[in-house]
C-alpha cells in the first residue's frame, strides 16, 4: 500500500478544483446522485492507492490496448495516482523471474486487499496446458491469486463470458473467470474490448466505496450496462418510424437510418456505447454507421451472423404504419416506465448507501 492519494495528487501538480470536477463527471457518469461526487472526492482523497494485481490469460491484448486510451482519467494517471499496478505483463517494465517475484511480493504483502483484475478466458482443455505462464497454467495461477484478493475483475468478455477462444468448436475448452472462482465477489467488465472510461469508472468505484457496484444478473455493473444501446441510440426514432438502411451505402443509410435490417444487435446488447462513446467520447460504432455486433454479452461470436437482422416475435415493420407507430410509442412508453421504477429504486439504494458513508 502506498501514502494517502491526495499526497499523489500534490505531488503531481493536481488541484482541488481540478480534482472534484474529475469526481463530480465521474458520479455523474455513473447516474449517482449529485452528493456522490463530494462523498467520492472525501473518499479518494483519503484512500490509500491499492494493489492491483493484472493477470492476462487467453486474450489478445485488446483489453490492455483500450485502458491506455482512458481519457478519464487517463491510465497514467490511475496507475501513478490511484493505483499501484503491482503485475502486468505488458505494462511493467520488469520480465521473467524478476516480473514473478513481482507478483508473488504483491500478493503475499497484500494478501487479502488486493484487486485481482483477470484478462482473458481460461483454457481447461489437456489439463490447462494450452496457456501458461512460468510454467503454470492459467488455471492454477487464477486459484492462486484469487484466493488472497479481495474482489475480481474479469475485464473483457474473455474473462467475463469466454469471449471468441469459447466460441464453437471452443478448441482449448475455454471458460470464464466465474466459471472458476465460486468463493469471492467478481465484476464482470464484458466488451471487446470494454469502454475504457467503463473499465477505469469501476475501479474508481472500488477505491470511492471499498466495494463493487451494484451489478445485474450477468455480474455486470447497472451504471454502465443497465440498459441497452437500443435504448439510448440516437437512431431509434428511426427504427420507431419503420426507416431502416438496406445497404450500408443506399440513400437510408447516408440519412443515419436504422441499421437493424444490415445486423445491429443494439436491441439486446447491454453497454454504454450511445452515450460514453469511444475515443475520448469522439464517435461510436454505429454513429459511424456500422451496426452493433453485441460483443458485452455472453456467446456473442455465436449467436448469428453479424450482418443477420434480429429475428422478432411481432415485427412492426410487417404491420401498417399506423399500427407501427401506435405500437412503437405504446413501446417507448413502457420502456420509460419500466425506467422510472428502476431509476428510483436506485436513487433509494444510492442516497442510504451515502448516509451511510456520511455517519
Amino acid at each position: 500500500m502506498q501514502g494517502p492519494l491526495i499526497d499523489t495528487l500534490v505531488r503531481q501538480g493536481i488541484g482541488r478544483r481540478t480534482f472534484l470536477k474529475y469526481c463530480a463527471t465521474l458520479a455523474s457518469m455513473m447516474a449517482l446522485p449529485p452528493a456522490a461526487g463530494r462523498a467520492m472526492a472525501d473518499a479518494l482523497a483519503a484512500a490509500r492507492r491499492p494493489s492491483v494485481i493484472w493477470l492476462p490469460f487467453q486474450e489478445c491484448t485488446g483489453c490492455t490496448e483500450s485502458m491506455t486510451r482512458s481519457h478519464s482519467p487517463t491510465i497514467e494517471g490511475m496507475i501513478f495516482d490511484m493505483i499501484s499496478l503491482d503485475y502486468h505483463e505488458t505494462l511493467m517494465a520488469a520480465a521473467g523471474q524478476q516480473a514473478e517475484e513481482a507478483l508473488h511480493a504483491a500478493m503475499k504483502e497484500n494478501s487479502g486487499k488486493y484487486l485481482l483484475i483477470v484478462d482473458g478466458s481460461i483454457p481447461l482443455g489437456i489439463d490447462g496446458a494450452y496457456s501458461c505462464i512460468a510454467g503454470r497454467t492459467n488455471v492454477d495461477l487464477l486459484k492462486e491469486a484469487a484466493a488472497g484478493a479481495a474482489a475480481i475483475v474479469a475485464m473483457g468478455t474473455c474473462a467475463a463470458f469466454g469471449g471468441i477462444p469459447k466460441a464453437k468448436p471452443n478448441p482449448t475448452g475455454a471458460v470464464a473467470v466465474s466459471d472458476i472462482v465460486k468463493d469471492k465477489p467478481i465484476v464482470n467488465v464484458p466488451g471487446c474490448p470494454p469502454i475504457p472510461v467503463v473499465m477505469t469508472g469501476v475501479l474508481a468505484h472500488y477505491l470511492t466505496f471499498g466495494s463493487l457496484p451494484e451489478l445485474d444478473d450477468k455480474l455486470r455493473p447497472t451504471a454502465f450496462y443497465g440498459e441497452t444501446i437500443h435504448d439510448r441510440c440516437y437512431r431509434r426514432p428511426f427504427y420507431d418510424q419503420g426507416k431502416f438502411a438496406k445497404t450500408f451505402d443506399d440513400e437510408g443509410a447516408r440519412k443515419g437510418w436504422c441499421l437493424f435490417e444490415l445486423g445491429c444487435k443494439g436491441p439486446v446488447t447491454h453497454n454504454a456505447c450511445a452515450t460514453t462513446k469511444w475515443n475520448g467520447g469522439t464517435s461510436w460504432p454505429v454513429e459511424s454507421g456500422h451496426g452493433c455486433l453485441g460483443c458485452s454479452e455472453p456467446d456473442f461470436w455465436d449467436a448469428g451472423g453479424f450482418y443477420k437482422a434480429l429475428s422478432m416475435p411481432a415485427d412492426p415493420l410487417k404491420m401498417g404504419a399506423a399500427a407501427a407507430v401506435a405500437g412503437a410509442a405504446a413501446g417507448v412508453a413502457v420502456s420509460f416506465a419500466n425506467r422510472g421504477k428502476k431509476r428510483a429504486a436506485q436513487v433509494t439504494h444510492e442516497t442510504t448507501t451515502l448516509a451511510d458513508l456520511e455517519k
